[in-house]
């Protein structure tokens, strides 16, 4: 767990890049999941499997989000001479944040109610909200590997 440190600690930029690539990873599985469920629409879903990502999904997502605002963000807010780019970036993720949060709660619901009562499923909906989620995460991690994880490094050069 990683306690409230300074910007300047080498060894608490080196704990948020590893907890930031945890996340990512954990994000990644979830989207291979996702994925796959809709790969099975309509007539392979696997139930159980439907309804745990229904119940990991928003808890997923926050808890990566939740890290990046609490700790990554406030790190990266003083790294580089280009403060306005850097802040633009990160009040742009923030606003993802909030659309991936809204998209996950809705999916959870979705996917829930998809088991509960088939008949009443539409699978194309389905299938299009689990891939536009999917790709939305799958693009925002990428920006965050591409933008945000150089900001980190450069970091820990400087120490």
């Amino acid at each position: 767990m990683i306690t409230k440190t300074k910007c300047h600690d080498v060894d608490a930029s080196n704990g948020i890049l590893n907890q930031l690539m945890d996340h990512h990873k954990k994000q990644l599985e979830l989207c291979t999941r996702l994925e796959e469920l809709a790969d099975s629409l309509p007539d392979n879903v696997d139930k159980q499997e439907c309804l745990s990502i229904s119940w990991q999904i928003y808890p997923t997502v926050r808890a990566a989000h939740k890290f990046e605002e609490e700790m990554l963000f406030p790190l990266l807010s003083g790294v580089t001479s280009s403060e306005e780019a850097v802040s633009q970036s990160l009040e742009r993720l923030k606003f993802e944040h909030w659309e991936d949060e809204s998209s996950a709660e809705d999916i959870s619901l979705t996917l829930r109610q998809m088991i509960s009562e088939p008949a009443g499923a539409n699978v194309e909906k389905v299938s299009y909200m689990l891939r536009g989620f999917f790709d939305g995460l799958r693009r925002h991690i990428a920006f965050e590997s591409e933008h945000l994880l150089p900001l980190l490094n450069k970091q820990e050069a400087i120490n």
